[in-house]
């Protein structure tokens, strides 16, 4: 509902430009976007499957694997099939409120990958500095609060973004979103008003998320570099190494593109808006990409051949 100088009353639908400066070739871009998707979709469902059926696989490190695999699927879910549907259908209209419900699902999931990754640290932590008393530590009761405490962090701290928003935000000076998916600051940015304290609580959510996990994480893989190096036996530092690795990789994958997205978004004005656009969506996509092939091929056929040869 238009009002004066341009300005609207929160518009019913928003329209997404997809990236842009490259409107006429997303055409394309949309086709490897197209296949990671595919891939991250039957990679992580073929890990939940062998995962569950594999009775040698259940204890907690693989349990967290089944959480990130799980949350992988739904993250790319939420931004893929919309993204394909702007770049090969010519649709990029969304309903204000199924927008602030994409937005929910975004963070909420990208704030449970990053307590999934928080939570696979600390268990080598503790399998590698106390391998005698990791089975006492992560209980299958201490485990199911551990998934329960990073699945309701993010999906309760978000919601009073939506409310802000929702309730705060009534005027914009667009409908025109420039991005691929609803993402919290690309959409205050739309609004007129007063948005610091949108921005204020998107800062602190975001810490109390993203930047507390990684702090945790970046300490638990110190203390486990210093005791892997304090080990006298080589075979003993290759193995510990070996299983911290893949973690290490996901980690800094994730934690690289996050940043750099959350910060451009407040700060990054010259950095070209293609650019950004695609870095956050390759943000959400490469790890549902990337991590069957981390921990779905090698550690996961080590055990089950392992487990095999004792039966």
């Amino acid at each position: 509902m238009p009002i004066a100088n341009g300005t609207m009353f929160i518009p019913s639908v928003l329209t997404f430009i997809g990236i842009p400066g490259l409107e006429t070739i997303q055409c394309w871009i949309g086709i490897p976007f197209c296949v990671m998707y595919i891939i991250a979709l039957v990679g992580n469902s073929l890990l939940l499957i062998i995962i569950k059926s594999e009775p040698s696989l259940h204890e907690p490190m693989y349990f967290f694997l089944v959480m990130l695999g799980a949350t992988d699927i739904v993250l790319s879910t939420s931004i893929v099939p919309k993204m394909l549907g702007i770049f090969w259908f010519h649709l990029p209209e969304i309903y204000f409120d199924a927008c602030l419900f994409q937005m929910w699902l975004i963070h909420t999931f990208q704030g449970i990958e990053s307590g999934v990754l928080l939570a696979m640290a600390l268990d080598r932590y503790v399998a590698i500095c106390y391998p005698l008393r990791h089975a006492i530590i992560f209980t299958r009761q201490l485990v199911t609060h551990i998934g329960i405490g990073v699945t309701l962090r993010p999906a309760l701290l978000v919601i009073p973004c939506l409310l802000l928003i929702k309730c705060r935000l009534k005027l914009y000076r667009t409908k025109l979103i420039s991005h691929t998916y609803c993402e919290h600051m690309a959409l205050v940015k739309l609004a007129t008003e007063d948005v610091s304290i949108s921005k204020f609580y998107g800062l602190l959510g975001a810490f109390i998320v993203g930047g507390l996990d990684f702090l945790l994480i970046t300490l638990s893989y110190v203390q486990i570099f210093i005791t892997v190096f304090h080990l006298s036996q080589k075979g003993a530092r290759l193995k510990a190494f070996n299983t911290c690795i893949p973690h290490i990789c996901i980690f800094f994958q994730f934690y690289l593109l996050a940043f750099f997205s959350f910060f451009t978004h407040r700060s990054g004005s010259s950095i070209p808006s293609y650019v950004h656009i695609t870095l956050s969506n390759l943000y959400l996509l490469v790890p549902p990409f990337l991590n069957p092939f981390v921990y779905g091929t090698k550690q996961i056929r080590d055990r089950v051949d392992h487990a095999n040869l004792h039966d």
